[in-house]
């Protein structure tokens, strides 16, 4: 019986990582990808995430580091797609002045500075959520978002990620890393609620 119940203990350690990189990599997809993921934590869940793997020896950082990238990735190519093949025809379809300028001005902007936007927006709660399907309904170049996508994917999946990792290395972060990962992650959703419920109407 003992036996058994430290095979079960084995098998469930040996779980765990991959159900946190499971998780951690559906939420930056969900919040990247998809318009009602918004909300979702984003910055805080990375170093939280960083601060985690840190602490566990059984949570690989390279693994986690390279599913946040992947899935930041992947998520912001959905968007553009959603924008492109669905925000564009409707958009289109609508007769009003005011739509018809706000998509030359969407048009405008991200030829000019479209590349930068994208690799910009990942830094900004919210805006990282809304740039691929406007960038895609705008009719950015293709190749443009795909390289922006690829590094802004990169500085910040890695970065942010990287940052709450070494930053375990500071007295006590360590060992309380799970309390300050849940608080983090915890007030970011609060935020989110908060600064939803209070958009104008």
């Amino acid at each position: 019986m003992t036996s058994l119940a430290a095979s079960f203990d084995t098998q469930l350690s040996s779980l765990a990582p991959f159900v946190l990189y499971f998780v951690i990599g559906a939420i930056v997809f969900i919040e990247t990808g998809l318009l009602f993921g918004f909300f979702l934590p984003g910055d805080s869940l990375l170093f939280s995430a960083g601060l985690v793997a840190a602490a566990h020896g059984n949570v690989n950082i390279v693994i986690l580091v390279l599913v946040i990238i992947a899935a930041a990735f992947f998520g912001d190519q959905v968007g553009f797609v959603i924008g492109r093949v669905v925000g564009r025809p409707y958009l289109d379809k609508r007769e009003s002045p005011r739509i018809k300028k706000m998509i030359i001005n969407a048009e405008s902007f991200y030829e000019k500075t479209g590349w930068w936007a994208v690799v910009a927006a990942r830094f900004f709660p919210w805006i990282r959520t809304f740039v691929p399907p406007i960038a895609g309904a705008s009719h950015m170049n293709y190749y443009k978002f795909l390289s922006a996508n690829i590094l802004g994917a990169i500085l910040w999946g890695a970065g942010i990620t990287l940052a709450g990792y070494y930053a375990a290395s500071i007295p006590g972060v360590k060992t309380f890393s799970y309390a300050i990962a849940a608080f983090f992650i915890t007030a970011s959703v609060i935020s989110g609620f908060v600064n939803y419920s209070r958009r104008p109407r």
